[in-house]
């Protein structure tokens, strides 16, 4: 079992930046792909960005290319979302996951294994 505790959410102007950080603890292992996504009311849950676990390799949606960076410190278990020029359509819930390797791609929600509780973030205009 992984547990994972997303913090950093919190309430910020248009343009303004939060940085999310997603602790891991439990079974913890850095073969662990991570991913983020986020649920705004009344909407799906949906991809944000994904680090791969060895390689590094990064994935982001359309909508946040450019503005979000997704990074991992092994060492500590702990995976980052700097939120960078945030609008107010990206106030949602955040949510991390961690996903065991498979071939599936990671923004599947169904790829995932583990997630947290979830962070609030909400943007103002």
């Amino acid at each position: 079992q992984v547990q994972l505790v997303e913090s950093g959410g919190g309430l910020v102007q248009a343009g303004g930046s939060l940085r999310l950080s997603c602790a891991a603890s439990g079974r913890t292992s850095t073969g662990y792909a991570m991913g983020w996504f986020r649920q705004a009311p009344g909407k799906e849950r949906e991809f944000v960005a994904a680090i791969t676990s060895i390689s590094g390799r990064l994935y982001y949606t359309d909508s946040v290319k450019g503005r979000f960076t997704v990074s991992r410190d092994n060492a500590k278990n702990t995976v980052y979302l700097q939120m960078n020029s945030l609008k107010p359509e990206d106030t949602a819930v955040y949510y991390c996951a961690a996903a065991t390797p498979a071939q599936a791609p990671l923004y599947l929600r169904s790829r995932y294994d583990y997630w947290g509780q979830g962070t609030q973030v909400t943007v103002s205009s």
